[in-house]
């Protein structure tokens, strides 16, 4: 009996001695490469990035708060998702950003928005260039149906997948008629799926076109399925307007007017907002 006392009391003590031998070891770690390799191998420093740049000296804001002036970068931001705006320096200390969207970033990358501010919303454009872990490309684009060439080679009209692009530097253009074309050049990067969000300016012979078309009677439309699995109801019909809601695939919204890329509706609760009109399906 005394010998397995004599032994229990023998292994405890070799547990605590090697929980003191494994704590001075991450203590020497430390105090040789400092703390940034531990935390990396235990997953810790894992952190997500922006990067946000304007044609125009703009002060950058996230979520509401002022971060700073572009170009602007911030690599210890969390794996959520962003509301980006942005406000040229010589605009007045009273108007409100002149762009503003949503930004999903994921850990381990870096979020690109890319923005050319102009005189209106309809004559501004750019991209917001995302990557999760995955593969291939989706394309989504405003207005829709704009035509997708990679390197020279057409694969559809946005919103638009591709699984059959190799890894490496590709140039992306989405072009549509009474539009300004957009060149992107972006990498793709092998074991993650890259999303280009894409804005299109209106030429400027065209912007007088941009007129709402008034619905002669309300008819019921249908919210199409999304990348993202939901669809943004704004104020107005702009990107930079503000969220008024959410709506889910399946929804039933009732359609009040119409404009180019834009559909005013209304939902059951009352509440009324501007959709993307790709995104519905009338009835």
């Amino acid at each position: 009996m005394e010998t397995v006392k004599r032994y229990n009391k023998m292994t405890e003590m070799k547990k605590v001695l090697v929980i003191i031998l494994c704590f001075l070891s991450i203590v020497a770690l430390i105090i040789r490469f400092g703390s940034e390799p531990l935390m990396n191998y235990i997953g810790a420093n894992q952190r997500a990035g922006v990067r946000i740049e304007s044609n125009k000296k703009s002060s950058v804001f996230i979520n509401n708060e002022l971060m700073g002036e572009t170009p602007y970068q911030n690599e210890n931001l969390k794996e959520i998702e962003y509301l980006v705006g942005l406000k040229p320096i010589d605009a007045t200390e009273s108007s409100s950003p002149a762009w503003q969207g949503y930004v999903k970033l994921n850990n381990g990358t870096l979020g690109v928005v890319n923005r050319e501010l102009g005189v209106q919303n309809v004559s501004s454009s750019g991209e917001i260039i995302t990557l999760k872990e995955g593969s291939g490309v989706t394309i989504v684009s405003t207005p829709v149906a704009t035509l997708v060439t990679v390197d020279g080679k057409e694969y559809g009209r946005t919103p638009v997948s591709i699984g059959s692009l190799v890894a490496g530097e590709h140039q992306f253009m989405l072009s549509k008629e009474n539009y300004l074309k957009r060149s992107i050049r972006a990498t793709i990067v092998e074991g993650y799926s890259l999303t280009l969000s894409v804005d299109l300016a209106i030429s400027e012979a065209d912007l007088s076109k941009s007129v709402t078309v008034p619905v002669s009677a309300a008819s019921e439309v249908t919210v199409k399925r999304t990348p993202t699995g939901f669809l943004r109801v704004r104020s107005d019909a702009t990107t930079n307007a503000d969220e008024v809601t959410r709506v889910s695939a399946g929804e039933v919204l009732f359609l009040l007017e119409e404009k180019p890329g834009w559909a005013k509706i209304r939902l059951k609760d009352g509440k009324e907002g501007w959709v993307s009109s790709a995104y519905i399906e009338k009835k």
